[in-house]
């Protein structure tokens, strides 16, 4: 993968690079495609159109230095500064963490809890890069949806994201999570709050290195933040509204009994694509 070489390929540049890449990633293709492509504008879909294409020795330098990048464990969304959720691209920056496809069962409970027919209030605590607000938001223009984060540096990237999307009926506010929601009720409540234990040893060397470790750790068990929203929510619930709760993959029935214990009814889980119970959720 030499910057020197005029005449190589993007066969050759894909297959160098997901060599070097496999010892620091599940996917060394995927990610050595997508940084090609960010450094390129192709469409991925042209790299197996053409692969015999040369490329062009300007574009094979700044390839190498992402794949560089890539190989000391920097998260690919990082390197490139944006990631894919729900079907819209996402400003991603270290001040927040990378959204995940299994998040995506969060937003799939929020919208058949929301009829696109009618008005609704929605907050998102903790909301990040902003994700999942706005892929709420956008796909129900009638609901008015707030975001809340402690991080004002989040929320300058979640800000950006609804103005790049043209998404409107969603705003976000500065606090800890129901502090500056003040006496405000809401229809449903959702979140993707820290979740991992301290000292949980599934927790990827990459991820603890490079990923805003506030948001992923709220204490030595990773129930503190789940347990202190639940104790709330119902303060901040209308009647008949519910409460949606992302979690880690062995929680779901310790979630499951704090919400019973702080009187939430029609309590259940649900699988994400990899056959977990990744999210849980109540109704008042």
């Amino acid at each position: 993968m030499s910057s020197t070489r005029s005449s190589q390929t993007i066969s050759d540049a894909l297959h160098t690079a997901s060599v070097m890449l496999e010892r620091v990633s599940n996917s060394p293709r995927l990610d050595a495609e997508l940084m090609l492509e960010y450094v390129t504008g192709l469409p991925r879909a042209s790299f197996r159109a053409s692969p015999e294409k040369e490329l062009p020795a300007a574009a094979g330098w700044s390839f190498q230095q992402l794949v560089k990048r890539r190989m000391k464990g920097e998260p690919v969304a990082y390197i490139l500064g944006q990631q894919e959720f729900w079907s819209l691209l996402f400003e991603v920056t270290p001040a927040v963490l990378i959204p995940r496809p299994e998040t995506e069962l969060l937003v799939e409970r929020a919208l058949e809890l929301i009829p696109d027919d009618r008005t609704a209030r929605i907050v998102d605590l903790g909301t990040g890069s902003g994700a999942i607000a706005i892929a709420i938001a956008n796909e129900r223009p009638r609901a008015h949806v707030i975001g809340v984060d402690r991080s004002k540096a989040a929320l300058e990237v979640a800000a950006r994201n609804a103005a790049r999307l043209r998404v409107s009926n969603v705003h976000f506010e500065h606090g800890d999570w129901f502090e500056p929601l003040r006496d405000e009720r809401f229809d449903l409540i959702v979140t993707n709050p820290p979740y991992v234990a301290q000292n949980d040893p599934d927790l990827s060397p990459q991820v603890r290195q490079y990923e805003p470790l506030l948001a992923l750790i709220p204490g030595p068990t990773g129930l503190e933040a789940i347990a202190h929203i639940v104790r709330h929510a119902p303060d901040h619930l209308l009647p008949g509204g519910h409460l949606l709760i992302e979690h880690g993959w062995k929680q779901a029935a310790a979630v499951r009994d704090l919400l019973v214990r702080r009187g939430f009814t029609h309590v259940r889980s649900h699988l994400d694509l990899a056959g977990h119970e990744r999210v849980t959720e109540g109704s008042i």
